[in-house]
């Protein structure tokens, strides 16, 4: 063959968890890959019903860079749709089950979504709004566990489909997922990562949190949630069992680490709480836990003491946003640093700046910036929402702005001191709610509290505290400002107290503000 003939090989080759998932169904056909409730699937069963919905799909009309949406609580079936989409070369579009039939239209219309994959109960929520979706009518809205005159049903859809082999070639920098940043009002952004930046999530996270082929990850929070993916991805990347829980609850997790011998897990700091405070705790056999990884929402420095009292040296706690930056303290140094989420990830660089964009030394606080390999590619569609979140170093390249308040240390350790949106603004002092939190953490009498910020003529905004009172327990609101503003500073103290039996959070835990706000108003 004439030199001039030959190609040259991808200098950019992408293999993406649709492949590693292929190449474990031939050198672990039958180790149990997904375990729900008493069902146990293989590799083999699930690469070959990955491969049944991408042909499906590719039937369907669905082409390389088409969205497809997923509305589904944590199952094998989610895992082999995500999967299938992919092998296909779609955009995975996974939508939140905790949203109105309105906002989940307005996120599929917005993602430019071509199909859509519900399951049981959903139907109802998308039914009214199902033919204003244009682009979905064309190809179709199929039903995982049930069948309507609208909704074609998942199980006959994907059985018909051949299990030869497909693969699709796919372009490192090519949109692989979108992910919502939330949808409790209005049309959230959705943030777009590339195969690329999925991959070295991949891969920093096997690294960081200690996958060995010999781990079973648990999963207690929905798939859809980008902090899931923290121990999703490395599971199904390296090969091991992946437990699934679509719904969370204490006992069931404790039962599910010692009949699994579960040794890796990412739970939200309610989650953590929930399981301190079972009364069964202390009788339960947990030593296989190697890597208990929390994030979504700070983790109190009295809950992690408790974790690592209990469990050992076994926590991580994760910093970080879906759009891809972040932090990680480990086990080892977090009785040194209890307060500090880390330090920059793998790849990564963390920066103070302040209001003028301008980067500040170690101790002073401003504004979280972040730049690293897994940052997202943009918000999907929103060409100037990208525009404001990007700050540019010196050198040109373009880091994340996270709209966080925090600071870094000598050892560049993080310390997150808040939102930059909820800070309260009072009598021209910064006031950052998570410092007054901390203080009614430790009030005998209160199970949970949020701070935040009400308008006040005098001095422009007060604090104001929303408490949850432990069982059995009736604090009044006079006795709660009494016993907390002695030891607060006198920009800090509490104006009021409001009671309330829960807060709204969204999927890892971290409370609504903003929602809450507008029930004080």
């Amino acid at each position: 063959m004439a030199i001039a003939e030959v190609r040259a090989f991808d200098t950019l080759p992408c293999c993406t968890i649709a492949d590693a998932v292929a190449n474990h169904a031939k050198s672990r056909p039958s180790h149990a890959a997904l375990i729900l409730n008493h069902r146990r699937v293989t590799w083999s069963e699930l690469d070959a019903n990955a491969t049944r919905v991408a042909r499906g799909l590719v039937a369907s009309g669905v082409k390389p860079g088409d969205r497809v949406s997923i509305l589904l609580p944590s199952s094998i079936e989610f895992v082999e749709i995500l999967l299938g989409i992919q092998r296909a070369g779609g955009v995975i579009v996974p939508l939140s089950t905790l949203v109105t039939g309105e906002g989940l239209a307005r996120m599929i219309d917005d993602s430019d979504s071509v199909m859509v994959f519900a399951g049981t109960g959903f139907e109802k929520l998308l039914d009214p709004f199902c033919g204003q979706l244009h682009q979905v009518l064309s190809k179709g809205f199929i039903g995982v566990g049930f069948e309507t005159a609208e909704w074609i049903g998942y199980q006959g859809w994907r059985d018909c489909q051949s299990t030869s082999s497909l693969r699709t070639k796919v372009d490192l920098q090519a949109p692989c997922i979108i992910m919502y940043s939330s949808g409790t009002t209005g049309t959230p952004k959705g943030i777009v990562h590339t195969h690329y930046s999925r991959n070295q999530f991949a891969a920093f996270t096997s690294a960081l949190f200690r996958f060995t082929t010999d781990a079973t990850a648990i999963v207690s929070t929905p798939l859809y949630s980008n902090g899931t993916w923290l121990t999703f991805l490395p599971a199904i990347t390296n090969g091991v069992p992946l437990v699934l829980m679509p719904k969370f609850s204490p006992e069931e997790f404790l039962d599910l680490v010692e009949h699994e011998r579960c040794t890796h897990t990412f739970l939200v700091p309610t989650q953590f709480q929930a399981i301190l405070a079972s009364p069964t705790l202390a009788n339960r056999d947990v030593r296989s836990l190697r890597s208990m990884v929390s994030a979504g929402a700070p983790l109190r420095e009295e809950t992690k003491t408790a974790v690592m009292q209990r469990f050992g040296p076994v926590l991580f706690e994760l910093y970080g946003l879906t759009e891809g930056v972040g932090t990680s303290i480990s086990p080892e140094e977090m009785p040194a640093k209890l307060g500090s989420v880390g330090r920059a990830l793998f790849g990564s660089e963390i920066r103070i700046i302040d209001e003028q964009g301008k980067e500040l030394p170690s101790g002073q606080a401003g504004e979280i910036v972040g730049y690293g390999t897994g940052l997202m590619r943009g918000y999907h569609n929103r060409p100037e929402q990208t525009a404001e979140a990007i700050w540019l170093d010196d050198h040109g390249r373009t880091h994340l702005r996270t709209g966080d308040i925090g600071k870094l240390d000598e050892d560049g350790f993080l310390y997150i001191l808040d939102r930059k949106k909820d800070m309260i603004l009072s009598g021209g002092f910064n006031v950052f709610p998570s410092d007054i939190e901390a203080v009614l953490a430790r009030h005998p009498a209160i199970a949970d509290v949020t701070v935040i910020g009400m308008p006040d003529e005098k001095w422009g905004e007060r604090a104001v505290a929303v408490v949850t009172p432990k069982p059995g327990q009736t604090p009044g609101s006079a006795d709660i400002i009494e016993w907390s503003n002695p030891q607060l500073a006198k920009h800090q103290r509490l104006a009021a107290v409001h009671f309330r039996e829960s807060f709204p959070r969204n999927a890892l835990g971290k409370v609504l503000k903003r929602e809450l706000r507008a029930t004080l108003s």
